[in-house]
């Protein structure tokens, strides 16, 4: 930390759709983030926790203009679809009430969505004074496009992911996000109907949010004659995590877009071999081989191959049992602050440099 912000500690404000106060709503990595933020001495603010999206908008601005003075720096969250539209609102409020900001971007869908939007996103990224991502993926988005964007990985607590080394794998399979089409339970379904043809008396946790799958899974599983082998528990609170986390050897992920998930990570830090679909950030996270098993996506046949691998070789298990720790110890708290420290000073010693003076010591 240099003498800019030795001083004091920048006053931070997160802004984006920070939902995790309400039930049954996983707690994004702005409100994860704010929360340490705060331990370390920073004054921290958050806006919106409303649930309706204009609503949310609404007070996102609001909240800027009648914060403005306790801001030293803006970190926005940048979405694709409707939390787009809310970025590049309250980008141009933070530009217009000369606030600094920081670009976050997230989620898999982000690079397809801006495909057809390139003028949107460079009038975007254009305001930023800097540009994070969680992943390489991500940051080539902006880098394709002229801007420079730093790599920050996305955030764990790893005091709450007790590590148990895997050295054999039983086929208890995990899977845990939300039951929507671009996360694809059906796949998982359907990579549990070849293991138990195969001989394996395989069974399968399903657990996460109903965003309108959640019954038709459900349903499925009944139609292929699982109902026994197919527990869904709905929605995990963290002790509940800690627990079903602890009661499997293998964890699926079945997406059809992704960036850097964070239910990928908690299963690493918890020493579950990780099987996932090769899409989106996946390879940038995940080192074939070593943190996980890689597989087509939507492929029943090569994921329940993969698992097959993991049931029969113990070493492939116990290797990336420890692969998938150390990449979740690279995404401990100690190391993302170092990250975002020097994201800060360098921020705010070119904005000195230019003689702007929105950070006085």
């Amino acid at each position: 930390m240099n003498h800019l912000t030795a001083m004091r500690r920048p006053g931070l404000c997160f802004v984006g759709p920070n939902l995790g106060r309400h039930a049954d709503w996983v707690p994004s990595q702005a409100e994860i983030l704010a929360s340490l933020f705060a331990d370390k001495g920073h004054p921290v603010l958050c806006t919106s926790s409303i649930r309706q999206p204009a609503l949310r908008l609404a007070d996102m601005v609001g909240s800027l203009v009648r914060w403005r003075g306790q801001i030293d720096v803006v970190i926005l969250a940048v979405f694709s679809g409707w939390g787009f539209v809310a970025a590049d609102i309250a980008s141009r409020a933070a530009r217009l009430l000369g606030l600094p900001q920081i670009q976050h971007l997230h989620g898999g869908r982000l690079p397809d969505f801006t495909s057809g939007r390139p003028r949107a996103l460079r009038r975007l990224l254009a305001r930023a004074d800097a540009i994070v991502a969680p992943s390489g993926y991500l940051a080539e988005l902006a880098r394709e496009r002229g801007f420079p964007a730093h790599v920050v990985p996305n955030v764990l607590d790893l005091e709450k992911y007790p590590f148990r080394l895997r050295r054999e794998a039983t086929p208890r399979l995990l899977w845990m996000r939300t039951f929507h089409r671009i996360y694809n339970p059906r796949l998982a379904i359907e990579t549990l109907v070849l293991l138990r043809e195969a001989g394996l008396r395989a069974t399968l946790t399903m657990a996460g949010q109903d965003k309108g799958l959640g019954g038709e899974t459900r349903r499925l599983a009944a139609v292929r004659g699982l109902d026994a082998a197919v527990r869904f528990p709905g929605f995990l609170d963290s002790a509940e995590k800690q627990r079903v986390f602890a009661d499997h050897d293998i964890f699926l992920n079945t997406n059809h877009i992704d960036n850097m998930p964070v239910t990928v990570l908690e299963a690493a830090a918890f020493g579950l071999p990780i099987v996932a679909t090769r899409v989106g950030g996946i390879p940038h996270l995940l080192k074939d081989g070593h943190s996980g098993l890689l597989v087509a996506d939507d492929d029943a046949r090569e994921m329940a191959a993969a698992v097959r691998r993991l049931h029969d070789e113990p070493e492939v298990v116990h290797r990336l049992s420890r692969g998938g720790r150390s990449l979740a110890e690279s995404c401990s708290w100690p190391r993302v602050y170092e990250r975002w420290t020097r994201l800060f000073d360098d921020l705010f010693e070119r904005r000195h440099s230019a003689g702007h003076g929105q950070f006085d010591p």
